[in-house]
Order: structure tokens, then C-alpha cells, then sequence
């Protein structure tokens, strides 16, 4: 009995010693040396066993207030994912009532409502996918490091594809400008080798061809020649225009005959000299030739006000005051405007010289009772007493006309002398160097007996002598 009770006393000095030196969950691995019976040894073990297990428990739960911190963390990530849905569902909301603005701009079409919806969508619509992003956000900061960053990956990449296709698409553009660039360079040498080439009346011949059908050319200075090959494109811009009004109003069945009758008793009235032969006057056109009498009746409204620098639209004197100022500012005006769309022109700059010149001259050309009898309404003359200009096929005719108008006008104040106008009046004698008849004649030559029915479009007097020739339409004195 001794014996164990020293053994006893032993194995409890071993324990103490060995829980002093080793930690606690050193005693689960590591064995106890006991000398002594084999069943007191493993009581000994059982025993140590026991409280080492409810110690870890213990510090596994937090001593008693791990719980709280869990439910009270629970609750906050629960009270967060509710204020996110209700964030959705008022997006939702809000969207489907934007979208709904939008339908009900469209019937009926209102553009400035539609705009404003569209505006609502498009906001709506980034409330969304900024709710998004946050919601990806959140699961990629509690899904681990790896996923977060393939979420965001994602992202980025969605955020910026949009803007990788402009660039490339940009790119293209670039590439497709510089071609055209290399293009023209190209087109350029040629012509400046082929003007520094050629001289006497070979490469004048050559100079008046570019001059009349090329928009290709690049003129360093005004010239005559410039000035005749821009008055041969006047001439078929307002031969043009005057088909399609001919054309309109036997479309709305006008009695042709009538029409020309009344032009020319306007032409009557408006000449102020009294040498008239009124056995010259025609009083009749046939249909077969009423488009001159049109095309006479349009290129007087057009040529008026010709001589002064801005046909009268105000009071300027830029061309006396400064005058050399004045011709090279004309002159890289008209180079500026020679290759612009008029109608883009007007587009970007309706109320400049040249609208408000465009203006005046349709609303001098068109009357109203024409417009309604052509088109069955006067929308076109009320956008263009607004300051706008239509975009229908016969202003867009009309602006084409306006601006071979516009050019020489251009021309002729950049050019020094100023050629010099002149017009036919009605029943003068016809003079083969200053007139040109409309109607071709057998065997090409006029006959005798002929005198000026009505003029069709003024000529010109150049500086170096040259003459541009007025077209008349003649008839019989007999």
C-alpha cells in the first residue's frame, strides 16, 4: 500500500512538471513515461485527457460572446442586402416609368419629349449598372482574393470593349482620310505639272477644259478665264432649275401660254427706255420655247443687284473703302465655298450672306400663289421667311443655282477692273459680237431680220477685253 501511494504521489509530481513545460495540446501527442501498473497509466491519461477538450472548446466558442458578435454581423450584412433590393426595385421602378414617357412621346411624335425621355432612360439605365458594379463588388470582396479579381476582371473588360471598338472604328476613318489625302496630293501634281507643261493656246485650251469640269483644281489667283468657266456653270445650274419649275407647273396643268404672256408684260413694264418697236413684241410664246421666257423671268430676279458687293442686302462699302483688301477677301471666299455643299452650308450657317442672299432670291422668284398651286401648301416659304432652309429636291435645285450665283458674284469683285454687265433689251437689233440667240438656227447662223424678243441672261465686259455673250431669244421683225 505504500508502494502506491508513493507511485501516486509520483505521477501527480510528473503531471504538474510536464503541464508546466509543454502546452496544453502537447498532451494529446506526446506520451506520458509512467513506471508503475499499466491500468493506473491509462486511468492517468483518461483523466489529463478530458479538460485539455473542453479548453479548446471554449476558445474555439470566445469565451462566451462570439455568438453576439456573429448575430450581430449577421444582422448587418442582412440589413445592407435589404436596402440594396429595395434600391433595385425602386430602379426598376423608376426605369419602367421612363420607358413608359418614351412610348407615349412617340404617339404622337413629339421630338422635344421624346428627347427628355430618352435622357430619363439612359439615366435609369446607369442607376442599374452602377447597382451592379456595387453588387459585384460586394461578392468579390467576401468570395476570396482569386475570384474577386476574376469578377473585376470581367468587369473592366465589359466597361471598356465599348470603347476599344470607337477606337478602332476611328481608326479606320483616319486611315481611309489619309488615303483620300494621298489621293489628292497626287491629283494636285498632276495638275501643277500639267499647267507648268503646257503653254501658248495648247495649255490654255487645256486650262479652260479643268476650268469648266474639274472640281479638282486648285486656281492661285482669279482670272478671266475662271470668271467665263464659272458664268458656263451659271448658266446650266439656272437651265436646270428652270426645267424642273416648267416641269412642276404643267404637272399642276398652268396654262403655259398664259404664264409666258405675263412674264413678258412684266418685262415691259420694267423697261424704262422709250426706243421700243412694239411690232418686236411678242406677245405669244409657243410651249415648245416657254422655257426661256421662264428661265428669262428667273435670271432677272437672280442677276439683280449683281453690281453691288452684296447685292443690296445692306450698305456696305468694303470694295471702295479698302478695295484690294476687299478682292483678296472675296476671292478666298469663293475658294472656301467652291467645294462646300450649299445645303450643308446652310445647314451649319443659315443666317450668313449667302442665306440670307438664298432667301430673298426664292422668295423673289416663287410667289406665294405659285408655291400653293405647286406643292399644295406654303410650307417651304414659311421656313424660309423663319431663316431656315428646306431640304426638299426643289430648293435643294434652287440652291445649286444660288450658289453658281454666289461664285461669280464673288469672282467678279475679286477680279481687277470689274467686269462690266450688260443685258439686251427687248427689241434692239441683234449684234452677233455682243448677243447669242437661245434658239439654234439652220446652218448655224442668224438670219437677217432678227431682233431681241425677250433677253435671257446678261453678258459680261472683262477686263482683258474678253466678252461674254448675252442669250437672247430672238424673233422676226417681219
Amino acid at each position: 500500500m505504500a508502494a502506491k501511494v508513493s507511485n501516486f504521489s509520483d505521477l501527480v509530481q510528473r503531471v504538474a512538471a510536464s503541464c508546466l513545460l509543454h502546452p496544453l495540446g502537447a498532451g494529446r501527442n506526446g506520451e506520458f513515461a509512467v513506471n508503475g501498473a499499466g491500468d493506473e497509466d491509462d486511468f492517468s491519461e483518461l483523466e489529463l485527457d478530458e479538460p485539455e477538450e473542453e479548453v479548446r472548446e471554449e476558445e474555439e466558442i470566445g469565451g462566451g460572446g462570439g455568438f453576439r458578435v456573429r448575430e450581430e454581423g449577421s444582422r448587418k450584412e442582412v440589413m445592407e442586402m435589404e436596402m440594396a433590393m429595395w434600391e433595385v426595385f425602386d430602379a426598376v421602378s423608376a426605369m419602367k416609368k421612363a420607358y413608359t414617357g418614351l412610348q407615349k412621346a412617340h404617339s404622337p411624335w413629339d421630338p422635344e419629349k421624346i428627347r427628355v425621355a430618352d435622357i430619363a432612360v439612359v439615366g435609369e439605365l446607369r442607376k442599374l449598372g452602377v447597382l451592379r458594379e456595387r453588387f459585384r463588388r460586394r461578392c468579390s470582396g467576401g468570395g476570396g482574393r482569386r475570384g474577386g479579381g476574376a469578377v473585376a476582371g470581367g468587369t473592366l473588360r465589359e466597361v471598356v470593349a465599348p470603347y476599344e471598338a470607337t477606337v478602332e472604328e476611328l481608326k479606320k476613318e483616319v486611315k481611309a482620310k489619309e488615303v483620300e489625302v494621298d489621293n489628292l496630293k497626287e491629283k494636285l501634281s498632276s495638275v501643277v505639272n500639267g499647267s507648268n507643261g503646257n503653254d501658248g493656246k495648247k495649255g490654255r485650251s487645256i486650262s479652260r477644259r479643268k476650268l469648266g469640269c474639274s472640281q479638282l483644281q486648285v486656281v492661285a489667283a482669279p482670272a478671266p478665264d475662271l470668271f467665263e468657266a464659272t458664268m458656263s456653270q451659271v448658266k446650266e445650274a439656272s437651265k436646270s432649275f428652270t426645267l424642273l419649275l416648267l416641269s412642276l407647273m404643267r404637272a399642276a396643268h398652268w396654262d403655259i401660254a398664259a404664264a409666258v404672256r405675263s412674264i413678258e408684260a412684266a418685262t415691259v413694264t420694267a423697261i424704262t427706255t422709250t426706243a421700243i418697236n412694239t411690232s418686236f413684241i411678242v406677245t405669244t410664246t409657243q410651249n415648245g420655247n416657254a422655257k426661256y421666257a421662264l428661265q428669262s423671268y428667273i435670271s432677272s430676279k437672280m442677276f439683280q443687284g449683281f453690281d453691288h458687293e452684296t447685292f443690296y442686302m445692306d450698305g456696305s462699302l468694303s470694295s471702295l473703302l479698302n478695295p484690294d483688301q476687299y478682292r483678296r477677301d472675296c476671292f478666298t471666299q469663293y475658294r472656301d465655298m467652291k467645294a462646300m455643299d450649299p445645303a450643308e452650308l446652310l445647314g451649319i450657317l443659315p443666317s450668313c450672306h449667302f442665306g440670307k442672299f438664298c432667301s430673298n432670291k426664292y422668295l423673289a422668284i416663287v410667289h406665294p400663289k405659285m408655291e400653293e398651286s405647286l406643292f399644295g401648301d406654303l410650307d417651304q416659304r414659311r421656313q424660309v421667311l423663319d431663316g431656315n432652309h428646306p431640304r426638299s429636291e426643289f430648293y435643294s435645285q434652287f440652291l445649286g443655282m444660288a450658289k453658281a450665283v454666289w461664285l461669280l458674284h464673288l469672282l467678279a469683285f475679286s477680279l481687277d477692273p470689274t467686269p462690266s454687265q450688260f443685258e439686251a433689251t427687248r427689241g434692239a437689233e441683234f449684234h452677233p459680237h455682243y448677243m447669242e440667240s437661245v434658239v439654234k438656227f439652220s446652218g448655224g447662223r442668224v438670219p437677217s431680220g432678227q431682233g431681241v424678243g425677250f433677253p435671257v441672261c446678261p453678258g459680261f465686259k472683262l477686263g482683258n477685253g474678253s466678252i461674254i455673250k448675252a442669250r437672247v431669244y430672238l424673233v422676226s421683225r417681219d
